[in-house]
């Protein structure tokens, strides 16, 4: 019966001290009731035998854990609201970089390529020390309160529960979180002559015309409307119909904003100098007002999308 010991020994090391011995017992007492009634069956046993039935009963660990299940290192009932605070922490973390290195590129020289490798080396950053803060918070919640653990299980209300409706009503974080960080580029990019002084405004490169950056203005009250309407998803979480008629003139309202902006004539303030190796200038106007039209069919999209939902509701 080399191999039955074998096997216990290799249960036993994959658990934990204080029920090695009793795990040990139970298991060798099983192993053997299997052992006697195959014996009963077909007589003398031979070593393949026993392996054969000791393989049937699966690998050490996976028995082993049988036994005593792997504690995760987030409790299943912290998971939820684990997720949810992580999500939100990095959303806010996000939305403090783009502003943060939007800010840094339009006082500077730095081109697009640095503005994309400040914006991602900045977030990481603070998504390496935000995941493991609260990874060792929640950790230790499901560690040490198992009572306030049982105590949230058994505090609900069937009453409050949110009413039943279709996969799509229910609006995830990270979406909320993009259009948050697009409204922010959006003001930044509109008024931020109004925080840099004379040096900082002359070395910065904007590539807008006055005429075009002035519409801008004239249109900055739609990405506070978005922050506005961004902020009232994250409170709600699911979508009404009040809240689909918003988006809904919301996003008309930025498709039509960006196809006008389209039409200002010269858009873009271009160097030749620096441009007439590479494009003709009416070239790059041209790929510019192409942008902004496609631009414009995301928002008015989710204005033909929220009209389809609402007319479903």
């Amino acid at each position: 019966m080399e191999l039955v010991k074998r096997y216990i020994a290799a249960v036993q090391r994959e658990l934990p001290d204080t029920k090695r011995d009793e795990i040990g017992r139970e298991l060798h007492a099983n192993i053997m009731d299997q052992l006697d009634a195959l014996q009963e069956q077909k007589g003398l046993l031979t070593d393949f035998d026993i392996a054969a039935v000791l393989k049937s009963m699966g690998h050490p660990r996976a028995v082993a854990e049988q036994f005593v299940p792997p504690q995760p290192l987030i409790s299943q009932s912290y998971m939820r609201l684990y997720k949810h605070t992580l999500f939100m922490v990095l959303g806010i973390l996000f939305l403090l970089q783009v502003v943060d290195s939007t800010s840094a590129w339009l006082s500077s020289q730095m081109g697009l390529i640095g503005y994309l490798h400040s914006l991602a080396s900045g977030f990481i950053e603070d998504v390496v020390l935000a995941f493991t803060s609260i990874t060792v918070a929640f950790w230790m919640m499901s560690r040490y309160s198992p009572a306030q653990d049982r105590k949230y299980q058994q505090n609900w209300q069937p009453e409050l529960l949110p009413e039943a409706g279709p996969g799509w009503q229910h609006i995830p974080l990270q979406d909320i979180f993009t259009d948050l960080a697009t409204y922010l580029f959006l003001l930044i990019v509109i008024w931020h002559p109004l925080w840099l002084s004379q040096e900082q405004l002359e070395a910065s490169r904007f590539l807008l015309t006055d005429s075009a950056h002035q519409w801008l203005k004239w249109a900055s009250p739609l990405p506070l409307l978005g922050i506005a309407n961004s902020l009232w998803q994250l409170r709600q979480r699911l979508w009404n119909k009040q809240m689909l008629i918003a988006n809904v003139l919301l996003n008309a309202a930025f498709g039509i904003a960006i196809l006008l902006l389209a039409t200002v004539d010269p858009l873009l303030n271009l160097d030749p100098g620096a441009w007439q190796r590479v494009f003709e200038l009416h070239q790059l106007e041209r790929a510019a007002v192409t942008g902004l039209v496609i631009t414009a069919m995301f928002p008015l999209w989710e204005v033909l999308r929220d009209i389809l939902r609402l007319r479903k509701g």
